[in-house]
């Protein structure tokens, strides 16, 4: 019984992350023949395929939408609320495809988002304009998702990344954004710390932002048996926020002891799901 349920629910996960071509898109990412940019060796391998990617890209999710540009890119473009699951599957495939793939693979999935920011503008609710290849806001998203990934993976992975290894993967992830039209990414964690604090006077909560996070911690479409294992994950994302952060956001609960306990629990039962997947 118990593997049984162990491998539906592994199958669940993988549906809702990578689609129900998970299986085919696998086979050709990580089967094509070819050149790759990473080894499984390379630290930002064995990041991109942790379960700690689960609470990382959530906490990724609420700290992009604290600029109030970004932020409006995606509530006007992305269709986060009408289809969440798509908008899912299609970043994991272009971070699965640029850590495992091919390099022409991987060169063609970073074309094909150079092409679709090239359509996305606009403006924000207070009217200032936007552009998604705006190489500003390509950075501020670049540097969300690499620490909030890394600082996933160094609290509820199995065995983290030394200091070195995690400057290692600060550096890997700047190969793909590079050619994604971000300006000179960082290359150390220090590094990335320092960026990150110099945007703190370009961010605001707006009512998009507020939205945003309600959806994501309170308002995602699951089925009911799968709403506690999501909650752990939710709060293993939140306690992952630098502390001004989850200021400006208002989210006072899980304290850090009660969701990093949460987020280990949550991620380790994805882990053992997935790997019988």
């Amino acid at each position: 019984m118990v593997p049984l349920v162990r491998s539906s629910l592994g199958r669940l996960i993988r549906s809702r992350v990578a689609g129900e071509d998970a299986e085919e898109r696998a086979e050709q990412i990580w089967g094509t023949p070819g050149e790759r940019w990473f080894t499984p060796a390379d630290p930002i391998w064995r990041v991109h395929s942790d379960a700690s990617m689960f609470p990382g890209g959530l906490a990724a999710l609420l700290l992009q939408s604290l600029h109030p540009l970004a932020m409006a890119g995606v509530a006007g473009h992305s269709g986060y609320r009408g289809d969440p699951w798509g908008r899912l599957q299609r970043t994991s495939d272009y971070v699965a495809t640029t850590t495992f793939g091919t390099v022409p693979d991987a060169e063609a999935a970073v074309a094909r988002v150079r092409r679709v920011h090239e359509r996305v503008r606009g403006r924000d609710e207070r009217g200032r304009p936007y552009r998604a290849g705006d190489p500003e806001l390509l950075g501020w998203v670049h540097l969300a998702e690499v620490d909030s990934f890394l600082t996933a993976f160094q609290a509820y992975a199995t065995t983290p990344l030394t200091d070195a290894e995690a400057d290692t993967y600060v550096s890997q992830t700047g190969v793909a954004a590079r050619l994604l039209g971000v300006t000179d990414p960082p290359t150390t964690r220090a590094e990335l710390d320092q960026r990150l604090e110099a945007f703190r006077p370009e961010l605001e909560v707006g009512e998009a932002a507020r939205d945003a996070a309600r959806f994501l911690l309170r308002e995602a479409p699951l089925p009911a048996p799968a709403r506690p294992g999501y909650a752990g994950l939710a709060a293993g994302a939140v306690v992952l926020l630098p502390s001004w952060a989850r200021e400006m956001l208002g989210l006072t609960w899980p304290g850090r002891r009660v969701g990093r306990a949460l987020g280990v629990g949550a991620t380790a039962a994805v882990r053992w799901a997935m790997a019988a997947a």
